[in-house]
C-alpha cells in the first residue's frame, strides 16, 4: 500500500486546483489533486507541506483532514490521505512543469482523473450546513413554509428526522420535502429504513447509531448518499468500514434535546475526527457562530436543528454558514 497525501486548494470562486500527471507516471496524462508520496517516518501534515511546496511553490499555513481513500489498481494499491488546505502563502505554479487549472466542482466530473480520486468528488460536494428537520415540533404547514425559506437562503442538504411520526405520514411528508428540494437543487436523506429511499426517490439515508451498528455493509449503492450518527471512535470506524459517505459526531456541547449526554468538547471532537476516515459534521448545542471553530477541529461543517429552525433570521443564520 503506497501512502499518498493529497491537498485540496480552493480559490475565492470556490474552484478546485488540479494538476496533470506526466505521461510517463502511473495513471499518466490524467488530472489529479496536488500531492505525492508520504516518506517513511514523515507525518501527514509535514508531507502535505513538503509536497505542495515542491509541486506548487506554496507554503501551507493551515489545513484540516477531509477523508482517507483506499484504492486497488491492477498494478498497485494506494492510500490517499486527503486534506483541505485552508490557508497558504504564495501563488500556485507548476514547479515540475505540470499544467495546472482551477476547475469548478461541477466540472470536475468531466475530467479524466485516476479512479482513486473519484471518492473525493463526493466529499467536496458536501456543504457546510447539514440541516436536520424538526417539523413535528412546529407543525407541518408552518415547517414546510419555513423549509422553503431555508432552501431559498441556500441550504442544500437535509436530513428528514421525524422519529415520532407514523410511517404513512412520514412517507407522505418525505415526498413533499423531496419535491420542494428538487426545485432548489437540494438533497434529502431519510432517517428511516434504507429501503424507503428508492420508494420516495430520496437522495440517500441517514443511519441512526443503532441502525449503523446493525449494518455490516453499505446499505445503498454508490449513487445514493449514506450518512451515520456517531458518538465515539468505535461508531466512527464502523461508519467508515461500511462505506458511509460522511458521519455526524455528537454532542459537541450540552443540548436541550439530550440533557443527560456528556458533551465531547472541541478537544475530544478534534481527536475523534483525526481517527475518522470519512468527513465528519459537528452536532450538539451549536450555532452558526461555531462554524470556524468546528472547521479548526476538522469538521466538514455543522449539523444543526434548533439553531436553524428557531433562528430569528434565516437569512442571517444561513449567511454565516454559507458565506
Amino acid at each position: 500500500m503506497t501512502p499518498v497525501v493529497v491537498g485540496i486548494l480552493q480559490d475565492d470562486q470556490h474552484r478546485i486546483l488540479v494538476a496533470r500527471r506526466s505521461e510517463q507516471s502511473h495513471q499518466g496524462g490524467k488530472w489529479e489533486y496536488p500531492g505525492g508520496k508520504i516518506h517513511a517516518g514523515e507525518s501527514v501534515p509535514d508531507a502535505l507541506a513538503r509536497e505542495l511546496h515542491e509541486e506548487l511553490g506554496i507554503r501551507v499555513r493551515a489545513s484540516q483532514p477531509l477523508l482517507r481513500v483506499i484504492h486497488h489498481y491492477p498494478d498497485k494499491s494506494v492510500l490517499l490521505d486527503v486534506w483541505r488546505v485552508l490557508d497558504y502563502e504564495g501563488e500556485p505554479e507548476g514547479c515540475e512543469g505540470q499544467p495546472l487549472q482551477w476547475v469548478a466542482r461541477a466540472e470536475l466530473e468531466r475530467l479524466e482523473m485516476p479512479d482513486a480520486d473519484r471518492p473525493i468528488l463526493r466529499a467536496l460536494s458536501l456543504p457546510p450546513l447539514y440541516l436536520i428537520s424538526d417539523m413535528s415540533r412546529h407543525g407541518l404547514t408552518e415547517s414546510l413554509n419555513r423549509l422553503e425559506g431555508i432552501f431559498q437562503a441556500g441550504a442544500r442538504l437535509v436530513q428528514l428526522r421525524e422519529p415520532t411520526m407514523p410511517e404513512v405520514e412520514y412517507l407522505s411528508l418525505a415526498r413533499q420535502v423531496i419535491t420542494m428540494a428538487r426545485q432548489y437543487g437540494a438533497r434529502v436523506l431519510l432517517n428511516a429504513e434504507p429501503s424507503w429511499v428508492e420508494e420516495c426517490a430520496a437522495d440517500g439515508v441517514h443511519l441512526s447509531s443503532r441502525r449503523l451498528m446493525a449494518h455490516e455493509q453499505r446499505p445503498l449503492p454508490a449513487n445514493y448518499l449514506v450518512a451515520a450518527s456517531c458518538h465515539d471512535e468505535r461508531e466512527l470506524r464502523h461508519a467508515a468500514q461500511i462505506g458511509a459517505d460522511f458521519s455526524v459526531l455528537s454532542p459537541v456541547q450540552a443540548t436541550r434535546s439530550h440533557p443527560d449526554a456528556m458533551p465531547l468538547g472541541w478537544e475530544e471532537f478534534a481527536r475523534l475526527r483525526m481517527a475518522a476516515d470519512i468527513p465528519v459534521y459537528a452536532l450538539g448545542g451549536l450555532s452558526a457562530d461555531d462554524l470556524d471553530k468546528a472547521r479548526r477541529a476538522g469538521a466538514t461543517g455543522l449539523a444543526m436543528m434548533r439553531g436553524v429552525w428557531e433562528a430569528g433570521s434565516i437569512a442571517d443564520t444561513l449567511g454565516k454558514l454559507l458565506a
